[in-house]
């Protein structure tokens, strides 16, 4: 609801403050429930005083003079309210009482500057502590509360300390039902809304975070995975054009490698080391958590790196691989699974997932191996995968005994002499 509906303005004398047989009159600004109270600078004797209307009685040049001074002053504040409003502001009991003073509102911060803050800080360490994808995530997130201002409240921006746990529980609604984004991206969006409150209240823009008590909630899914089928039909199929040829072999080598996007995007001849043995391996640190990732390189994987060691982009950038970017990737790689045939939906970490499960835990590669290569950080992490694992067994057993069932029904069907 617009401040302007539920504004209210009400004047009343402070007689605990009386001096000289006077009370000073005072201001109460009230928007949405909240008030901030206004010295108007004028006293008066209490006897002179209409509580009801709130206005000095009689007729006398006293009266006549701060009855036109509180005019005024009501006035002013329902015009600047109206005003602020059209400014696309969040308007409150404060800002009312500060603009009718003349009061800069520097201390206070809204919501949208410091979410721009925050993202300005991101991209400038872009590189350094963070990825370009976690820039994009966090604009994002920006983009989403935007609209949802516009919608909810019809304001461009919200101060932070009218954020509460009814905001993040809003927001939630917002883009479940309106943006039909799903539950769990839903969550890491208000994540990622706490992660910018939170920095509010490290710089003492706030005195709390007021998503505190918002827990975010997450809802167990299946990791998509490639099988090794379905590997050996990308690897075996030939392309026409080589733009679909390229990703496919950059896709391939993250299936055997584990890596994902930000990590092969910037690898360069300098990652590759020969051990004691004279084995090749990529020896890196992981941009997203920044722990150390050396992993050998299998065959599949050696025979992409040879493909493409002379590739033009490959020698004019410095780079292992000619990759393209994030979004470019995966849009080939819809194209790549429409030719082979394949139904999943296939992005770039679908291969992480694929080496995961398909490639080295479907082989034998013990847990703790997997999570080093992964360059996980904790071991829980890993043991997702190995919850896929059991689901594919479990899909895989289910399949042999629809198979072993049909095979019985049809030596029955012979012993009846049918078929």
């Amino acid at each position: 609801m617009k401040a302007s509906q539920t504004l209210a303005v009400l004047f009343w004398l402070y007689k605990s403050k009386m001096k000289n047989g006077k009370a000073p009159i005072y201001c109460r600004v009230t928007v949405r429930g909240k008030r901030k109270e206004i010295s108007t600078r004028q006293f008066i004797d209490p006897s002179k005083w209409v509580r009801d209307a709130g206005r000095v009685k009689g007729s006398s040049e006293e009266a006549r003079r701060i009855n036109a001074h509180l005019s005024k002053m009501e006035g002013q504040l329902h015009n600047d309210c109206i005003l602020l409003e059209a400014q696309g502001k969040y308007v409150t009991a404060e800002t009312l009482k500060n603009s009718l003073l003349g009061i800069e509102d520097d201390v206070q911060k809204s919501l949208i500057e410091t979410f721009e803050y925050h993202n300005k800080q991101v991209e400038e360490l872009i590189g350094v502590d963070y990825v370009k994808a976690t820039l994009t995530k966090f604009e994002t997130v920006l983009k989403k509360l935007k609209v949802f201002l516009k919608k909810k409240y019809n304001v461009s921006d919200i101060l932070l300390e009218e954020l509460n746990h009814k905001f993040a529980a809003d927001f939630e609604y917002f883009l479940k039902v309106d943006e039909g984004i799903g539950h769990n991206t839903t969550m890491k969006y208000i994540r990622n809304l706490k992660k910018v409150t939170n920095m509010a209240v490290a710089n003492d823009w706030l005195l709390k975070n007021p998503f505190m008590s918002f827990k975010c909630t997450y809802k167990k899914v299946n990791r998509e995975i490639l099988t090794q089928a379905e590997l050996d039909i990308m690897t075996e199929k030939r392309f026409m054009m080589p733009r679909l040829e390229e990703v496919r072999d950059i896709f391939l080598f993250c299936c055997y490698t584990g890596y994902a996007f930000s990590d092969v995007e910037s690898l360069t001849p300098d990652h590759l080391v020969r051990n004691i043995n004279g084995e090749l391996w990529i020896h890196t640190n992981r941009i997203k958590t920044g722990t150390t990732s050396n992993v050998p390189l299998l065959s599949p994987a050696l025979a992409i790196l040879e493909k493409y060691k002379e590739h033009p982009y490959c020698e004019i950038h410095g780079k292992l691989l000619p990759v393209k970017s994030n979004q470019k990737m995966n849009a080939y790689l819809k194209e790549i699974a429409d030719l082979c045939g394949i139904k999943k939906k296939l992005t770039m970490h679908i291969a992480r997932h694929t080496f995961a499960t398909t490639v080295t835990l479907a082989n034998g590669v013990p847990l703790e191996t997997v999570s080093k290569l992964l360059g996980h950080t904790k071991l829980v992490t890993t043991q997702i995968y190995a919850r896929v694992m059991e689901h594919k067994v479990s899909d895989d057993m289910s399949s042999l005994n629809t198979k072993l069932s049909a095979n019985k029904k049809k030596e029955e069907d012979l012993d009846r002499g049918i078929g």
